[in-house]
């Protein structure tokens, strides 16, 4: 998977991650004021499901939408392209961009290894 999402798509998105599966106003009284018309978010809808993001199934006279790309493929297939776009594929010199950058104390530092460290 090497598409990327819009602003739009992935907020649309957040909300079918969040959901599970959702009909298009379900998702429209997800998203904050103003809220976009409802041919806008169906269009961005199907413009997901194009993307492979998304599939859909009937009930009743309309559809449920669900995700079928999981958050975390999507969250980590991101991280790496940013790390090789503007880190040259050094997962160090993201973290250090972001220690510098947030101005990150040792403490904090630490607990995001052990973290790391459970996860291995």
């Amino acid at each position: 998977m090497s598409k990327q999402l819009t602003k739009a798509e992935e907020q649309i998105m957040q909300i079918l991650w969040d959901l599970q599966e959702a009909s298009v106003k379900e998702v429209i009284d997800k998203l904050p004021e103003p809220k976009p018309a409802y041919n806008t978010v169906s269009t961005i809808v199907r413009i997901l499901e194009t993307k492979e993001f998304v599939d859909h199934k009937p009930v009743g006279r309309g559809f449920l939408y669900f995700p079928i790309i999981e958050k975390e493929t999507y969250s980590n297939q991101s991280l790496h392209k940013l790390m090789n776009g503007y880190f040259d594929g050094s997962f160090k010199s993201l973290v250090s961009f972001f220690v510098k950058e947030n101005k990150m104390d040792v403490a904090e530092l630490e607990s995001i290894l052990k973290e790391v460290n459970k996860g291995k």
